[in-house]
């Protein structure tokens, strides 16, 4: 270890440097020698003191492993002290993206293309467990990712493959992290979102599922126009009624006295017009029209 190497050396150094300083008195040789051990001995353990300090990036924990005895508590971000003979290792607790394109089946036993995300992270709480437990420290491989394809074909297993075509989607989504979270959350690991990024249907389903969208779209503009004919109908019918409703209220209104009246006064309205000549009042008893000469 660099540690152990760092102290030997810089004790080897102070050794010589002490030795070298006794023995150098006025040689100038000597005295260069000995500058030399000292500044040797220094670096060295300034190098040597270096390695009980570990920095840990931002995003990540460390954990100390001291010949395979693991701490349970991991180091934070920044800068920590630390046995310089252990060994520090580096997890990441930053969210990351697994994608998956597999081939399941639905309900009806139709193969649907599925493309699928998980986003996730690791617990800093647990990764000393993690670290401990799974060979490697490699859980994406180990526990997430088969896991992940697992649940995914027994989820769409419940779904009908006509529903995915639109509404169920989300809920598949929703259905496949709750189920994911669920198994994996006890091993450390969060996850966060599983977006459903494409579901690729076969050709004769999609072809089937829109023809039969389209059906239902004509039926329901067809059924717009009904509806508008009916109430144009009404409208007309309404119209109608009125009309006759007046026409009813004015012939109850007129008799043969009051046309008789009205004529009259319309033929002394013509007569005493500076225009008229001939002046047609009616008819007499035999039927003919009395034609009076305003000259």
């Amino acid at each position: 270890m660099l540690f152990i190497l760092s102290v030997l050396v810089a004790i080897g150094t102070f050794v010589a440097w002490q030795a070298a300083r006794k023995s150098a008195g006025t040689n100038t040789i000597a005295r260069g020698s000995s500058a030399i051990f000292g500044a040797a001995a220094l670096l060295f353990a300034l190098v040597a003191f270096s390695q009980a300090f570990t920095v840990i990036p931002a995003g990540h924990v460390g954990i100390v492993d001291f010949f395979g005895t693991v701490e349970d508590k991991t180091l934070s971000p920044g800068i920590n002290f630390v046995n310089p003979m252990a060994k520090v290792v580096t997890y990441s607790a930053q969210t990351k993206e697994h994608k998956e394109s597999m081939q399941v089946l639905s309900r009806e036993g139709l193969t649907i293309g599925l493309e699928l995300s998980v986003l996730y992270r690791l617990n800093p709480d647990s990764a000393a467990s993690i670290y401990k437990k799974i060979f490697g420290g490699d859980y994406e491989d180990v526990i997430l990712v088969p896991q992940f394809r697992s649940i995914s074909r027994a989820v769409t297993a419940s779904f009908q493959a006509s529903a995915l075509y639109s509404t169920e989607r989300e809920r598949l989504s929703e259905s496949v992290q709750s189920e994911l979270a669920k198994v994996v959350a006890v091993r450390g690991i969060i996850v966060e979102a599983t977006p459903l990024r494409n579901v690729a249907l076969p050709s004769q389903l999609t072809e089937a599922i829109e023809q039969k969208q389209r059906a239902d779209q004509e039926s329901q503009r067809m059924e717009f126009i009904l509806t508008k004919e009916k109430q144009e109908a009404d409208r007309k019918r309404i119209e109608a009624r009125g009309i006759a409703d007046f026409q009813t209220i004015v012939a109850a209104g007129i008799s043969e006295q009051l046309l008789r009246w009205k004529g009259i006064e319309a033929t002394l309205k013509i007569a005493e017009s500076t225009n008229a000549k001939v002046i047609i009042i009616g008819s007499g008893k035999d039927g003919l029209p009395i034609i009076l000469d305003t000259k």
